[in-house]
This record gives C-alpha cells, sequence and structure tokens, in this order.
C-alpha cells in the first residue's frame, strides 16, 4: 500500500528530508503542560524523595527540564531498581502512574532498595501528545551510547554510573489506537515505506528480552495486573502487535539491538508494560492503577528472587 494514501507529508517512497521533518513539526501543537502536571507534582514529593534535574531539551525558545527521583538514604548495600515512563510523551498512563506510585508507594521501599524513577524521559512530547521528539525521532528506537536523540542520551549519561548495577527496571508504555491512527503511517512515511495496517491488542501485555528472557518476572507481573484489568489475547495468528505470544499477555523483543529504553542497563529484570486505554473494557483511572500495579510486583518480584547481578557479570 502506498503511504500516500495514509500521511500527508513526504513523497512516498522517499525518506523524509529536513523540508518535510520541519513541516512535520510545524504541524504539532502543545496540548498540555509539562510544567503543571509533572514538574509541579514531583516538587511536592521533596519532602520524601530526592529531587534531581539531570538535563534539559531545548525545542525552540522552550527549556523542559528532565526530573528523575530517588529514594532516600541511598545505600551501595541495597538492590538498585529502576523505574522510566514518558518515553512517548502521548503515552499518558504511563507517566501518571510513574507519578502516582512516586507519589503513594516509593518512599515505602526506602530501607529495602535504592529506586531511581524518571517520570518523563520526554516532556515535549508529553505536551505535544506525540511518539517522537521534536526532530521526528523516536527515543525509544535510540538508547545508545551515541544517541543523535537528546531525550534518550540524557538518560542514557544519567545511568552510565550505575548501568551495571541495576537489578530491574520496568518501563511504563501504552500501545494506543492512534499507533495505526498516526504514529504507524507517519513512520512509514518519514522512512520513504509502504504503510501496513496492523491490529491493535485488547488489552495489558509486556515485552520481554529476547535475548535473556525472565519469564517467572513476567508471569508475576501479568498475575498483578490481571486484578486491575484485562490483559490481551493472542490474534489469530497467536500474536500481539506481530509477535509471538510466548506467555499469557507476554512477547518478547530484543531490547539492547533495537534501543529500546528497557535495554538500557544490564538489569537482570526488565519489562516494558503496554497498557491499551482505548479498551471499552477500561478507563484512564484504571491503566493508572495497572502502571502501579505492574511496578509494585516488579519490584517485589525482584526483591524476593534475591538475585542483584547483572547479566554482564555472571
Amino acid at each position: 500500500m502506498s503511504s500516500a494514501r495514509f500521511y500527508p507529508i513526504g513523497t512516498p517512497g522517499q525518506p523524509w528530508g529536513d523540508a518535510e521533518k520541519s513541516q512535520w513539526l510545524a504541524r504539532q501543537r502543545r496540548q498540555r503542560s509539562h510544567a503543571d502536571d509533572v514538574v509541579a507534582v514531583v516538587e511536592t514529593l521533596g519532602d520524601r524523595l530526592d529531587v534531581e534535574c539531570y538535563g534539559h531539551i531545548d525545542v525552540s525558545a522552550h527549556r523542559y527540564p528532565l526530573l528523575a527521583l530517588r529514594t532516600r538514604g541511598w545505600h551501595p548495600s541495597r538492590p538498585t531498581l529502576l523505574v522510566t515512563g514518558g518515553v512517548h510523551g502521548y503515552e499518558t498512563s504511563g507517566v501518571l502512574g510513574a507519578l502516582r506510585f512516586a507519589q503513594e508507594r516509593m518512599a515505602d521501599y526506602a530501607d529495602v532498595a535504592n529506586i531511581l524513577l524518571v517520570p518523563c524521559v520526554s516532556p515535549w512530547a508529553w505536551e505535544h501528545v506525540q511518539r517522537w521528539n521534536a526532530q521526528a525521532l523516536d527515543p525509544n528506537r535510540n538508547f545508545r551510547a551515541d544517541s543523535p536523540c537528546g531525550e534518550s542520551a540524557a538518560l542514557w549519561r544519567l545511568l552510565e554510573p550505575l548501568r551495571q548495577t541495576i537489578a530491574m527496571h520496568i518501563d511504563l508504555h501504552e500501545t494506543t489506537d492512534s499507533d495505526e491512527g498516526e504514529f504507524r503511517p507517519a513512520l512509514a512515511a518519514r522512512d520513504g515505506q509502504a504503510f501496513e495496517p496492523g491490529e491493535i491488542p485488547d488489552g495489558f501485555y509486556l515485552v520481554d528480552d529476547e535475548d535473556q528472557p525472565q519469564p517467572a518476572f513476567q508471569a508475576a507481573v501479568i498475575a498483578a495486573v490481571a486484578k486491575v484489568t484485562h490483559i490481551a489475547p493472542a490474534d489469530a495468528h497467536g500474536q500481539i502487535i506481530g509477535s509471538e505470544v510466548v506467555a499469557p499477555g507476554v512477547i518478547r523483543y530484543r531490547l539492547r539491538e533495537w534501543g529500546l529504553c528497557a535495554g538500557i542497563t544490564d538489569a537482570r529484570h526488565r519489562t516494558t508494560t503496554e497498557v491499551y486505554p482505548d479498551s471499552p473494557r477500561t478507563d484512564p483511572q484504571q491503566c493508572i492503577d495497572a502502571q502501579v500495579a505492574a511496578v509494585d510486583a516488579a519490584i517485589g518480584f525482584a526483591l524476593a528472587a534475591g538475585c542483584f547481578t547483572p547479566f554482564n557479570q555472571g
């Protein structure tokens, strides 16, 4: 199928250049406030969590702070656990779920774990309800040392001193109907490829690491989330978004090879959540609750497992 049927920018079969990327950027509109939705909430947590600004993203005349939260009393004898949200700014419950966990649960773990939480990796994308950053780059394909994506590069630098000590990483995402209506057509147009329609799964699912799978960890998270919202079934081909379902609600990607956020560390336990907010069987609050349940379950499993040696150290 021709990408011209699905996206109004560019010439079918030809990747975008600077002119097309500028045209795409000019179409974007600010729809919500990072300062109000994220920064203001983080500032209220300074009485019980350590707040860190690990960089800035500058777009035109606007400067967005990149914020992280840490449990108090950080100590090398405790396991270090990582929670990230808002890698894709349009995936609302990833950001709000991370913030809700920070508000309600994070400080409770301070005596047993070091938790680092980054609630909104991509603040410009949050405000513009976008998957990409302002340069039409997908942060979640660019987590590497030489990343051209500012958001990904900043998180990489933040984690560099901790990369080999992090035991668990959970990255909070959504799969939405707009993936088929906007973001995948835009991707095909940007890259000069034909758009092939897919199927959006109805329900929550997880993405495990194909190279270092942890099925018991994924199962524990699925079991916890199933108490809050429904789990996505496999489609007629036994797949979810084109990948084989290896267990109820679980697929696998090559996290590090693809430059995905969940592959940014050497954590033994790592996963990506995918909530489906457009389902008639759920609502915004339930989506946030599902993200919080996933984080709690991931932390609980990692602590109970008691294995805090990263993969690369045997």
